[in-house]
């Protein structure tokens, strides 16, 4: 899995694989959050902040693991 970086004040890349959204902080942490549909992936990586959709559209809905 492809991790893309991203230009944003609180994540530094995300990644996406069957279903399962990637998003590596850039105080250091990986999350993986279950059950994101493609259209969700695509919306995330559009929009005009990747935090505020993060925070409004994934966290919270999404049960998500911290991988490291």
């Amino acid at each position: 899995m492809n991790m893309t970086p991203v230009i944003s004040s609180n994540i530094s890349s995300i990644g996406y694989e069957n279903g399962t959204l990637y998003v590596s902080f850039h105080h250091g942490g990986l999350y993986a959050y279950a059950g994101v549909s493609e259209s969700v992936y695509n919306e995330l990586m559009s929009a005009p902040s990747h935090g505020k959709y993060l925070a409004a559209h994934i966290k919270g809905i999404y049960p998500y693991s911290k991988i490291r």
